[in-house]
């Protein structure tokens, strides 16, 4: 496990953000080659990824504080710091992006003073990828809108380089020690070091003596979902999209299997991650957009069998 992958001018760089970024990069290259490929103008798809990123890590953002279970630690950090343990290694306390003041005689790491704009700082972690999907996918319409460039090859475009910058964020994951899974004693069982997120959540749970011991084999969610990602961009690229009947039909497959994959993954995982009705905020998002998918394609289907082109997501 390694939360950070280096540290400059004092700012640590979380793992999981600086995978996240490799992963845009990739799809922002590929997504201009295949603008000049297809007669577009490459200039679009740069302007484009640069307003998804915004967009995408406000809405993983967002998602992150109201529904992944840490809503009233943003609050309390505002008005109460003392109430908050920050869940940071004694290491991590002292640095100076999360002012932090460790306490010895708790063996905790808590906020130092009042920081009000806690909630906003996602380089410390805390995205949620379906946030960032759907906060993209809307600064995608508009802007695409705007340029008049078709927003279904667009998106077909997206259903194949998005799964490839999951599975590399992911990878993020892993060395974060964050999305982990619940314990096994099966052959897959991963172990995460003394005061990792697994540690402490097992602690918390009874399940360890402290957080400062290693973990329990853990089911490695992390590594499940990156696999599944990387078949469904290979999926969607070397089948799917030499066979579609309609612009954006890629994406949709992309969406339709993505949900599927998560929905059964997030059984297995054992992290905080807000949820209501015995599933998890991800589940449900899920269950939302693959419904949404089977009407999109219905439509889609009808009007390519019409003989009309697939016109943009409805005003």
């Amino acid at each position: 496990m390694h939360g950070r992958l280096f540290t400059l001018f004092d700012q640590g760089f979380p793992s999981y953000f600086v995978l996240l970024i490799v992963g845009f990069t990739f799809a922002a290259a590929s997504g201009t080659a295949w603008a000049k490929r297809i007669g577009q103008d490459p200039d679009v798809i740069v302007d484009l990824s640069l307003a998804m990123l915004i967009a995408g890590v406000g809405g993983a953002r967002i998602l992150h504080v109201f529904a992944d279970g840490f809503f009233m630690d943003y609050v309390h950090l505002c008005t109460n710091p003392s109430l908050v343990d920050l869940h940071l290694s004694k290491a991590e306390c002292g640095l100076a992006d999360y002012n932090g003041l460790w306490d010895a005689g708790k063996g905790i790491c808590v906020a130092r003073e009042a920081d009000c704009f806690a909630w906003a700082k996602f380089w410390n972690g805390g995205l949620t990828f379906y946030g960032g999907l759907i906060g993209a996918t809307v600064a995608a319409w508009f802007l695409l809108r705007r340029d008049r460039f078709p927003f279904w090859k667009a998106a077909d475009m997206a259903g194949m380089t998005i799964p490839i910058g999951l599975g590399v964020g992911r990878l993020g994951c892993l060395l974060a020690g964050c999305c982990f899974g619940t314990e096994t004693h099966g052959a897959v069982g991963l172990v995460f070091p003394p005061g990792s997120p697994a540690s402490e959540w097992q602690s918390q749970h009874g399940g360890l003596a402290s957080k400062m011991l290693a973990s329990h084999p853990v089911h490695p969610t992390q590594i499940y979902e990156s696999t599944a990602a990387i078949v469904i961009a290979a999926f969607c690229l070397l089948y799917v999209h030499g066979r579609k009947r309609y612009d954006g039909q890629v994406f949709l497959v992309f969406v339709g299997l993505y949900s599927i994959v998560r929905f059964c993954v997030e059984f297995v995982r054992s992290d905080d991650r807000g949820g209501a009705f015995f599933l998890s905020t991800s589940q449900l998002i899920g269950l939302g957009l693959a419904g949404l998918a089977i009407a999109a394609h219905s439509r889609l289907v009808s009007r390519s069998k019409g003989g009309g082109t697939a016109a943009p997501l409805p005003a």
